[in-house]
């Protein structure tokens, strides 16, 4: 019996079941891969929807969910104010990601009501600790429902990429060709080329092999890179 099941049988109660989650994103590449992540690193969240659009998120059975993430531009005429208060409304706690951290749109976030307004730079790790913060769930390193990763371990870490290989990895990973690359960045083919392979060397360097396309997707949505 783990720390979590030994403490609540002393207290004469049950041991919760994970947060179920809800994300509304209109990127479903990020959206599988927030969703993949989640399910690989944080068992005691459970993704129970995936929505690309506000009325897929308000319309699904499982709506609402203890948690929401909502991306702050969505291209619906529906304000962040009215999305984060609908949210809220419903019994739903929320956290904003955006890929345009402004004062501006911090404010507007959480004045509506969002619990935390998170960029997305940061880490997915990052983010769930927000998350469980943000749900009051205790990082026990002795509970059978999450394990994290060891500080400083290469399980989180993000390589550092000069700015012309974070340049060519979002082009990239957004559905242009290396010669397209080469093109939209007035490089040499082999410089976007020797700029990707860069990139897949530093991430197999922190453990986290992007050697086929899919993976490298799949680092991007998880470092911030795409939007």
């Amino acid at each position: 019996m783990s720390t979590i099941e030994h403490r609540a049988a002393a207290q004469g109660r049950s041991v919760p079941g994970p947060v179920r989650l809800a994300v509304l994103d209109d990127h479903e590449v990020l959206l599988d891969s927030l969703s993949s992540w989640i399910g690989n690193n944080a068992s005691d969240f459970d993704v129970v929807l995936m929505a690309p659009t506000w009325l897929q998120l308000v319309h699904s059975p499982a709506f609402p969910t203890d948690l929401v993430f909502i991306d702050f531009q969505l291209k619906e005429p529906v304000s962040i104010e009215a999305r984060v208060r609908t949210c809220r409304a419903a019994g739903a706690k929320v956290i904003v990601l955006s890929s345009v951290d402004t004062r501006e749109a911090r404010e507007r976030a959480l004045a509506a009501g969002a619990a935390a307004f998170l960029s997305k730079s940061l880490t997915m790790a990052a983010v769930m600790e927000t998350a469980r913060r943000v749900m009051g769930i205790q990082s026990d390193p002795d509970a059978r429902v999450w394990r994290p990763a060891v500080a400083g371990t290469s399980a989180h870490l993000r390589p550092k990429l000069s700015p012309g290989e974070a340049e060519a990895l979002r082009l990239y990973v957004t559905g242009f060709s290396t010669t397209e690359v080469a093109t939209r960045m007035n490089v040499q083919y082999e410089t976007a080329k020797t700029y990707l392979r860069r990139v897949r060397e530093k991430y197999a360097r922190v453990d986290r092999p992007a050697s086929k396309k899919a993976d490298l997707i799949r680092r991007a949505a998880e470092d911030g890179y795409l939007e």
